[in-house]
């Protein structure tokens, strides 16, 4: 009887210890979520209230009598300390900003894809797993350097090989901000190209193709939608940068078609004007918050599209 009872007792035995580890399994899931679902909630959270307070300051900005509304966004000119007759144009700001952005954009998207195509498609394997963290490594020079190196070499450089640049201008910022960006455009585009099929390749080397055909026909088409979201990135990336602007493009909201000139971009009068040296409650205060709420309006357009660029291209293997 007694060997009979220990026989009965240890399915028993077994049952329990099996809904043991299934409670603390389901408990260990439920935990997991819950602090997914946590950290998701404050993301957003953080998000509102930058967007609270930036929409909350600049409704106090144009409730000043200095400020309209129709003044800042169609006023042509940006002085906010010119005596009693203060004006906040925002144009020559968003210009100052265009400028550097399409010239760091010149720079970095074109040696970023060619960099890309080479290490995805031409280096070999041993060769590619020491310059690609070597590329990367630019990304982590901290963005005063590249403000002093816009300084002391790029400028200098222009201004021997025959362009009459300001000692602030907009090139040389640009150039520096397309040097910061290269590392992201490489980077993101060379994933994209390595997410293509092996599969394509050996087609198109099956119909004759030779290796450059075969990377610019057939492997860039399929990875587009990914080259162009690395694209829309660094574009973000080189519109929302502060130091290098300010230390390289000047602090002078200019107007200009001429890049050479000395300009001042939206992130630049954000961080010479909160410098402490003006009251909390001064108008010069509040067009940080503005401008801030029209950069965040460019870099959330320029997000939209890219996740519309990347759902209209995207490729979908078996």
């Amino acid at each position: 009887m007694a060997v009979a009872d220990t026989a009965n007792q240890k399915p028993a035995v077994l049952q329990r210890r099996q809904f043991r580890s299934l409670a603390t399994t389901r408990f260990r899931e439920w935990f997991i979520l819950a602090a997914l679902a946590c950290c998701t909630a404050f993301t957003l959270l953080i998000t509102v209230t930058i967007v609270c307070l930036l929409v909350g300051q600049t409704i106090q900005f144009f409730s000043m009598p200095e400020t309209s509304i129709s003044d800042f966004l169609f006023g042509l000119t940006w002085s906010p300390t010119l005596g009693n007759e203060k004006l906040f144009g925002i144009w020559p700001l968003i210009c100052g900003t265009m400028w550097v952005t399409v010239i760091a954009m010149c720079v970095a998207l074109p040696l970023g894809l060619v960099t890309a195509i080479y290490l995805s498609e031409y280096a070999p394997k041993r060769l590619r797993n020491v310059l690609k963290p070597i590329l990367e490594l630019l990304a982590g020079i901290p963005t005063v350097v590249y403000g002093f190196f816009a300084l002391v070499v790029i400028t200098p450089a222009l201004q021997a090989i025959g362009i009459q640049v300001d000692f602030y201008n907009a090139v040389s910022a640009g150039i520096a901000v397309g040097i910061l960006c290269l590392p992201t455009v490489a980077s993101l585009s060379e994933d994209a190209l390595q997410a293509v099929p092996r599969r394509l390749r050996e087609a198109a080397y099956g119909l004759g193709g030779t290796k450059f055909d075969v990377s610019l026909k057939v492997v860039v088409p399929a990875a587009l939608s990914g080259i162009i979201s690395a694209f829309l990135l660094a574009a973000a990336r080189a519109i929302g940068e502060t130091m290098i602007v300010a230390m390289a493009a000047g602090a002078l909201a200019n107007l200009t078609i001429d890049p050479r000139q000395q300009i001042q971009t939206m992130t630049g009068h954000m961080a010479s004007t909160a410098t402490g040296d003006i009251s909390n409650f001064d108008v010069r205060y509040y067009s940080i918050y503005a401008v801030a709420l029209v950069l965040f309006f460019i870099t959330l357009t320029l997000t939209v599209i890219g996740n519309v660029v990347r759902r209209r291209f995207q490729e979908a293997y078996d």
